[in-house]
């Protein structure tokens, strides 16, 4: 047989070390020994995967963010107040992507991890597409909800590909390259989500009567979809291309295969075990209470930014989405790539590094936020809020280099999930119903002291303002505006909470870590 064409067999290789301890390695290609010098796979072939599997993380934010960017529509639509709306965006979307996330992600630990994403895939695309055509408020919940299970299943076993097909050393900068997939799908929701949320059905119809497929939607009164609609539908569906993609062209490597022989493991774990593994590391569980802080924090600001941009500057959803929400998601990227790559220079020099860069960043990002909020001139909310994403964003990458650091190549997903759980029930869980209740409650006292007739409240602005007389509605409007800027100006300043936490986790960092600094 041709050297081309030479056969490769999977056989079981004994490490026998000094001390007597014997490891098995199984599933590993006989020419391929040393993939964890190299990585699995050709450097393109890698390369590849990685684009991939953060095009899937994009599509995975895209679906998320999209309500956040079509955000003050919904809430004319439904008649919400901030608080009601904090609650749709964030605890019932927290609490099923949460408890599915640990069980996708054990399964993912014993499955093959790409047949897992592929299914995961078409589940929140398809339920991102319905929630278009919700008819109201619980509805449009229970479409969330089907969201969040599909978006549960996407993280951890990509984070476990990444490891499988990148050595330790080159983790930092190939999750980094992953992580900026939150801050591209958040560009792309804006940047596609705003203009067609600005339409109306009947621009949406005339539209597809242009190129010639009118006819198969000619049961639509159009003149009764918003554009907000048109938006989930059309930024959904695409997702089940994606997962086609993933399905046919990526293989699903040898566990453990890029990490050094010794650290191999031949049976997936119990979930128990993989418990075991993270009680005695507090790097962990000091990085997970960092991440979560800062994920309240930033959740809270996302679902709120389109409605204080148009409350306060009077910007449409499409101005808002595009020359704002896409600049500040684009800056956010750009945060988590350098983030990624300062932290794989520095830490030769500082072992470290990686849970005190974001730190950091994260205590520049304070002031910059609040700037951003009160400031009148638009240029200068530009400048001041996409510096503050920047630097708040360099977190990211950080938070799963820690989490699938300290756990041996098995127990990934696992560890992976535990975070995931944690920032989503505190972060998108609490972050936007705490903006929210504190909108509402700064919008109340700002009312109680300038409404002469004390008859004003959030509630009756938002149901009787068409009825008002119009200084009764530039006092709403005032108080709507002033509230959510003082909410999220005191939200925050929790960042300090979380780059304290960051700090703490560095104190144990060299001594919990199992993958190579």
């Amino acid at each position: 047989m041709s050297r081309g064409n030479r056969q490769t067999r999977a056989i079981p290789l004994k490490l026998c070390y000094p001390d007597g301890r014997l490891s098995v390695m199984s599933d590993v290609d006989d020419q391929d020994l040393g993939g964890h010098i190299s990585g699995f796979g050709s450097p393109i072939y890698r390369n590849y995967v990685l684009v991939t599997l953060t095009l899937v993380y994009t599509l995975n934010f895209i679906d998320r963010t999209l309500i956040a960017v079509v955000a003050q529509p919904i809430i004319h639509s439904f008649g919400l107040t901030d608080a009601q709306w904090g609650l749709l965006y964030g605890p019932p979307f927290a609490i099923f992507y949460a408890f599915m996330g640990l069980p996708i992600a054990l399964w993912a630990d014993r499955s093959n991890r790409v047949k897992i994403i592929t299914v995961c895939i078409v589940l929140w695309s398809v339920m991102t597409a319905l929630c278009g055509v919700a008819a109201g408020f619980v509805s449009l919940l229970l479409f969330r909800v089907g969201v969040a299970v599909g978006e549960a299943g996407c993280t951890p076993p990509a984070n476990s590909l990444i490891g499988d097909y990148f050595i330790a050393k080159k983790r930092a900068s190939a999750l980094s390259i992953y992580s900026t997939g939150v801050m591209l799908g958040a560009v792309l929701a804006n940047l596609f989500g705003g203009p067609i949320a600005q339409m109306q059905g009947t621009d949406f119809d005339a539209w597809l009567e242009g190129v010639g497929i009118g006819w198969m939607f000619s049961q639509v009164d159009w003149s009764l979809v918003e554009g907000w609609r048109i938006a989930f539908i059309i930024v959904g569906l695409p997702g089940v291309l994606v997962a086609l993609a993933v399905l046919f062209t990526i293989k699903e490597p040898p566990r453990g295969y890029s990490d050094p022989p010794g650290l191999a493991a031949d049976m997936p774990v119990h979930w128990g075990m993989a418990f075991s593994e993270l009680r005695n590391k507090p790097t962990f569980w000091w990085m997970v209470a960092g991440a979560s802080m800062v994920a309240f924090v930033g959740y809270g600001i996302n679902s709120f930014q389109a409605p204080l941009l148009q409350r306060l500057h009077g910007l449409n959803v499409r101005d808002a989405a595009v020359n704002f929400g896409a600049p500040f998601a684009f800056m956010a990227a750009i945060g988590t790539f350098m983030g990624g790559y300062i932290t794989e220079k520095l830490t030769p020099h500082w072992r470290t590094a990686v849970a005190w860069v974001p730190a950091i960043g994260l205590l520049i990002a304070t002031p910059l936020y609040i700037f951003a909020f009160y400031s009148k001139d638009l240029n200068l909310v530009l400048f001041f809020w996409g510096t503050a994403t920047m630097f708040h964003f360099s977190y990211l990458g950080a938070q799963y280099t820690i989490g699938q650091g300290v756990v041996t190549n098995r127990s990934r997903a696992a560890a992976i999930a535990v975070l995931l759980i944690a920032v989503s029930l505190v972060g998108n869980g609490l972050g936007p119903y705490f903006v929210g209740l504190l909108s509402d409650f700064f919008m109340a006292l700002t009312l109680e002291m300038v409404d002469l007739t004390q008859h004003l409240t959030p509630s009756t602005c938002l149901s009787d303002v068409h009825d008002s007389d119009e200084g009764h509605k530039h006092l709403c409007a005032a108080a709507y505006a002033t509230g959510l800027q003082r909410a999220m100006s005191v939200t925050v300043c929790l960042f300090a909470i979380a780059a304290f936490c960051f700090i703490a986790s560095s104190k144990n960092l060299e001594r919990d870590f199992i993958a190579e600094l």
